[in-house]
């Protein structure tokens, strides 16, 4: 179905904009609370309790900006201008194992000075645009196998196979959810689709079996790690250190919390609390209620952001704001399930949330684009000619 053709903008949902920023405010209050007591006692953070809380508005601030930019942009201009965007993403990729900065194993990131960017970040956004147009321009074609399916997975197999150069497998697992949900989303054959993916997971796991085989200390210790939900008290000194300090963190918490700014696993016991394990640091401080609380008005952010572009009535404007939000709802769902010991730990931030300057900006890029979606359905009815006398 084609938008309609009259060239007034209608304005973008409001309720939308509010819960983002809402958010974004509510992350900038928990690095603060996550940070603030070790920065300020660390001379690589030069003492500064607000070094992490100041890096974090920063990038709120240019992704705020960049979100009210792409908010403006009529959202049929990613359309064909994904590329101005993603083949720069693409070579970022291409560079970064091998010129990048190394940080906890992995050679994900450009160093700038003090900050950095992570192209990752950059190309789920990227792909998410790419796929949309790429399945709205197939149309009835993308239920073909060879013309529809296969295209699109070469293109998610390079993504992917890149970010595992790095290796980041975190963000391919995030990658890999939502590109399935664009998929079905699109109007894909289910049936294929299945067939597909049965074909794709013998293919990794012969390839996985095949590493295993040439470096069998290195996987054990990966799968461990990967396993180590499903025990969280086996290995409490290494592969289940991270779990089990998160988990305690919770537990401390119990149904009301220990009050904001009192938690104590922060304090150098569970590492990254800032980042990855902010959630655990939220449900410390807030307990129980606070948690569900939150994720009570998680769950409406992402039920206004699907209602937002289910309402879209063109099928790129409806495919492009369902990668959106299914790109941050699945990422949120990986973090969240992983720090509460639900499924594996895979290292992914939580969405607005944690400290993470590529993360935030994209998120909030992301926003923009949705919100452009938005103000095609609210955009006003074109007035009536008025009749000859």
């Amino acid at each position: 179905m084609k938008p309609k053709t009259n060239g007034l903008r209608g304005r973008p949902d409001f309720l939308l904009l509010v819960l983002t920023l809402l958010l974004v405010g509510f992350g900038l209050i928990m690095v603060f609370s996550a940070s603030s007591n070790t920065a300020v006692i660390s001379k690589s953070n030069n003492f500064d309790a607000l070094y992490f809380t100041k890096r974090q508005l920063l990038f709120a601030v240019l992704g705020t900006f960049s979100m009210f930019v792409a908010m403006n942009i009529p959202y049929t201009a990613f359309k064909k201008g994904f590329v101005i965007y993603f083949f720069p993403v693409l070579i970022m990729l291409i560079l970064v194992p091998f010129v990048g900065k190394s940080l906890n194993g992995a050679r994900s990131w450009f160093g700038i000075g003090s900050l950095g960017i992570q192209p990752t970040e950059f190309a789920k956004l990227g792909l998410v645009l790419y796929l949309g147009s790429l399945i709205a321009k197939k149309g009835e074609k993308f239920r073909d196998f060879k013309k529809g399916l296969v295209p699109v997975f070469i293109i998610i197999a390079v993504i992917c196979g890149l970010i595992m150069l790095q290796p980041d497998l975190g963000a391919c697992i995030v990658i890999a959810g939502t590109s399935l949900i664009i998929i079905v989303a699109g109007g894909a054959n289910l049936k294929q689709l299945f067939l597909s993916g049965v074909i794709i997971a013998s293919i990794v796991a012969a390839l996985v079996s095949v590493s295993m085989l040439h470096d069998p200390d290195s996987w054990t210790y990966r799968i461990n790690r990967f396993t180590a939900f499903m025990d969280p008290t086996s290995d409490m000194q290494n592969t289940t250190y991270h779990l089990s300090r998160s988990l305690e963190a919770l537990g401390h918490g119990g149904i009301t919390g220990a009050g904001f700014g009192h938690s104590v696993q922060k304090l150098r016991y569970m590492p990254y609390p800032y980042s990855d394990f902010i959630f655990s640091v939220i449900g410390e401080e807030f307990g129980f209620i606070g948690s569900l609380l939150f994720l009570v008005f998680y769950l409406f952010f992402i039920w206004r952001g699907m209602l937002v572009a289910i309402r879209c009535p063109d099928t790129y404007g409806t495919i492009v704001g369902v990668g959106i939000v299914s790109l941050i709802a699945v990422q949120a769902i990986i973090n969240i399930g992983g720090v509460t010991g639900a499924m594996p730990l895979t290292g992914v931030t939580l969405p607005f949330i944690s400290h993470g300057g590529s993360s935030l900006i994209v998120c909030l890029l992301g926003m923009g684009v949705l919100l452009s979606i938005s103000r095609e359905y609210n955009r006003p009815l074109q007035e009536k000619p008025l009749a000859r006398k």
